[in-house]
């Protein structure tokens, strides 16, 4: 064989290995990295209830007062208040309140430089705690249901209530009556020894009769949701404390707190741009317990914890454990109004008890509350139950319907009778928390 056809075969090999392959660009395969195109966010992502305008006071001689009474007893009439000028009336008021608190703390406003209208407002509501310490609660055992001793007390607040007003500087003896209704009814029921979020805002309604007729300007709203409305939060626990007062309803305030709502409302809004406060805040029990006297939210959670048999949100408030996860206070107010026109000025069962007067008027269309009820007549019926509509009365036994609940203790007794029995101080946990 000759050197060159041996050669040959070499010279091939050595000339394919010295070839040089050009790398692999993968990349070329794969489509261009564009950058996503953010969504543009919906105008209104959620449907935020804004406030509407609250109306100046009329003149005082467009009004002929007289006692408030109910006139919401059907759906239909519900439907009536939900489209009259007295539900936007109403609103812009309660959202007004809020918006005075804005970013505010308790402190801010200063107690000695208020107006005498507010000095005298603060007087009556001490007054009707000295009312509680002059009725005592009945012994009744180890009973968690509210104490008959309330009825004492609601008569003998109801007996000074015009005694109460003379201190208001500038009303008039006329208007007396159907302003101090409002104010009777929101420590309340007599009937149920009960309190809810209607009573609740009977309060509302008080202060908004004395705006109508021009005892409260919107300077003076401050004052009202930072001073004055968490004075009356502190009277209701003391009421509560003493007697027992039943939730008016089976779930309590749907899930916010066993008796109020607008205290969580105000609260958001005063937080609304705290640098260091969030949402998640509530489970921090120092935040609480440094910050619970100054922002309604955190005092809210701070005593409804402090009643409960268990510890944890999660178990004793689920809804406030589920809205500590909201991004920012914004949101948590936002919610809270919507909460206030769905839960109550839309529910039937907590607006039957709505009073209307010449301050707060309503339709003309709506029913009366002097028609009899299957032959009783209400005022017959009020010993015993309430009316939702003409034929339908609840009797104060164990047969409630569903429109109200039914009637369960309050925790706030449970918490008063684990204190009497030396006991109450630590919270247990529930097993497996």
């Amino acid at each position: 064989m000759s050197l060159e056809a041996l050669a040959s075969p070499l010279s091939m090999s050595s000339a394919s290995t010295s070839m040089v392959h050009p790398p692999l660009r993968l990349s070329k395969g794969l489509p261009a990295l564009v950058p996503r195109k953010r969504r543009t966010p919906p105008q209104n992502p959620l449907p935020v209830q804004e406030t509407p305008t609250l109306s100046p006071p009329p003149s005082i001689d467009t009004f002929s007062f007289f006692e408030p009474t109910r006139r919401i007893l059907s759906p239909r009439d519900h439907e009536l208040f939900l489209k009259s000028p007295c539900y936007s009336l109403v609103l812009a008021f309660v959202f007004s309140l809020s918006e005075a608190c804005a970013n505010t703390k308790i402190s801010a406003i200063d107690v000695t430089t208020q107006p005498p209208i507010i000095q005298s407002i603060l007087k009556i509501l001490s007054s009707i705690s000295i009312q509680v310490e002059r009725n005592p609660p009945k012994d009744q055992g180890a009973s968690r249901f509210g104490n008959p001793s309330f009825r004492d007390f609601f008569d003998a607040v109801s007996t000074c209530l015009h005694q109460l007003h003379e201190c208001l500087e500038g009303i008039a003896p006329k208007a007396t009556l159907e302003v101090s209704t409002y104010l009777q009814h929101s420590l309340g029921s007599r009937a149920r020894i009960d309190y809810g979020s209607g009573h609740e805002l009977n309060f509302i309604l008080w202060l908004l009769c004395l705006n109508r007729i021009s005892l409260l300007p919107p300077a003076a709203f401050p004052a009202l949701a930072l001073l004055v409305f968490p004075k009356y939060i502190h009277l209701m626990r003391k009421i509560q404390s003493t007697y027992y007062l039943e939730p008016a309803g089976s779930h309590g305030v749907w899930g916010l707190d066993d008796y109020h709502f607008l205290p969580f409302l105000f609260g958001a809004s005063q937080l609304l741009h705290h640098p260091y406060i969030r949402p998640l805040s509530v489970h921090n029990e120092i935040i609480i317990e440094e910050e619970g006297d100054e922002y309604m939210y955190l005092d809210m959670v701070r005593w409804t914890s402090a009643t409960k048999s268990v510890k944890g949100l999660k178990w004793t408030q689920p809804m406030l454990d589920d809205i500590s996860g909201a991004k920012n206070w914004g949101k948590v107010e936002q919610g809270m109004r919507i909460m206030f026109v769905k839960e109550v000025l839309g529910k039937l069962p907590v607006m039957q008890h709505f009073l209307f007067g010449s301050l707060i008027p309503a339709v003309d269309d709506m029913g009366s509350d002097e028609q009899h009820v299957n032959g009783i007549h209400e005022s017959q019926a009020e010993s015993t139950g309430h009316v939702e509509k003409p034929g339908h009365i609840h009797r104060d036994d164990d047969a409630w319907g569903d429109c109200c609940g039914i009637k369960i203790p309050s925790t706030v007794a449970a918490a008063q009778e684990a204190k009497k029995r030396g006991g109450g101080k630590i919270l247990r946990r529930v097993p497996f928390d």
